[in-house]
């Protein structure tokens, strides 16, 4: 083999060689995905979340409860959650909180771990739809749901109209988002986990101002729903 062969076959080694390195490393290069953008606050509809109206609107999910103290315990539990969270909802909520509330008063509905109290109260649901324009529309609905449950299980109901008679949950204000939150006092009933005395019957709280009452948007929770 030749001098100028060899010399000419190590020059064309040498551009394949720059050309390779070039294409791989040199050159840029549309990439396979796009980077994932921050979603838009959710707000409307359960639908603008993607997710099935099924997912809310299901069957209970827990077994029957058969433990009748088991029961009246987590019921207890049960009010005393949902009254106090009510009563920390804000007066004026973004549309995603009141999506939240929404969503999470039907999940709790379908989770709740007593699958016939679930259906009873899936079926309130369906009935008298949860309220949740302001914290005093959630807090007169449940007040009045609570009613209903009480009525069908024969028990002493609370008067809504004392809906200011609060007891302290002890959460106290943060003062983190400008009053934003309730001022963590619910009402006092013997099924609501407040304090009771050695016959069931509530004892009197005292009031805490400022007190809600069920004037307002709150009374469209007597309506129920159409069709």
């Amino acid at each position: 083999m030749t001098r100028p062969f060899r010399l000419g076959l190590l020059v064309t080694g040498f551009i394949v060689f720059v050309t390779i390195m070039y294409m791989s490393f040199g050159s840029t290069s549309t990439p396979a995905f796009k980077p994932a953008t921050a979603t838009e606050p959710f707000g409307g509809s359960i639908g603008s979340l993607g997710l099935s109206e099924t997912l809310l609107t299901g069957g209970s999910i827990a077994p029957k409860l058969e433990n009748a103290t088991a029961k009246a315990e987590l019921g207890r539990a049960s009010w005393k959650l949902l009254h106090t969270m009510m009563a920390r909802f804000p007066d004026t909520p973004t549309p995603d909180d009141s999506l939240a509330l929404q969503t999470y008063i039907q999940l709790f509905a379908r989770l709740y771990p007593c699958g016939d109290c679930a259906s009873h109260f899936q079926t309130l649901l369906q009935e008298y739809p949860p309220q949740v324009s302001s914290r005093n529309a959630a807090a007169g609905w449940a007040c009045f749901v609570h009613n209903e449950v009480n009525t069908r299980l024969k028990k002493e109901l609370f008067d809504c109209s004392k809906i200011g008679d609060f007891y302290d949950c002890g959460c106290g204000e943060d003062g983190k988002d400008g009053g934003k939150g309730g001022h963590g006092k619910v009402p006092t009933t013997p099924e609501s986990g407040g304090n009771v005395d050695e016959d069931g019957n509530a004892i009197e709280a005292e009031a805490a101002p400022p007190p809600l009452t069920l004037g307002g948007e709150a009374s469209i929770v007597l309506e129920k729903e159409e069709g």
